[in-house]
């Protein structure tokens, strides 16, 4: 019996961790791209950099849009793609997957 609930609560939580980790980088050192390519992303996009540091194995940009609007950036250290993209309301806190879209 005591075997059974330790296998039922091992698969209880083994799906869960395996949600967080798509918020998560797998990319050896050796294969990211340098802070200075992040910041000329973020350049290249119109955003204005606070802060560049590494979350979850992730490069996470804080800072503003080119609206003034704080956002929050997730990309990937190799290739540089925005992972995740989020802008930081005081009223309220919107989430979007992938790319900015520019309306």
């Amino acid at each position: 019996m005591r075997k059974t609930l330790t296998v039922l609560g091992f698969l209880a939580v083994f799906p869960a961790g395996l949600a967080n980790a798509d918020d998560d980088c797998f990319v050896p050192m050796a294969d990211w791209q340098p802070r200075d390519a992040v910041a000329r992303l973020a350049e290249e996009n119109g955003w204005s950099v606070r802060r560049i540091k590494i979350d979850d194995g992730c490069y996470e940009i804080d800072g503003t849009d080119a609206t003034g609007r704080r956002i929050e950036v997730t990309v990937d250290p190799a290739t540089l793609q925005v992972l995740e993209f989020e802008y930081e309301d005081d009223e309220h806190r919107r989430r979007d997957r992938g790319a900015p879209s520019h309306d």
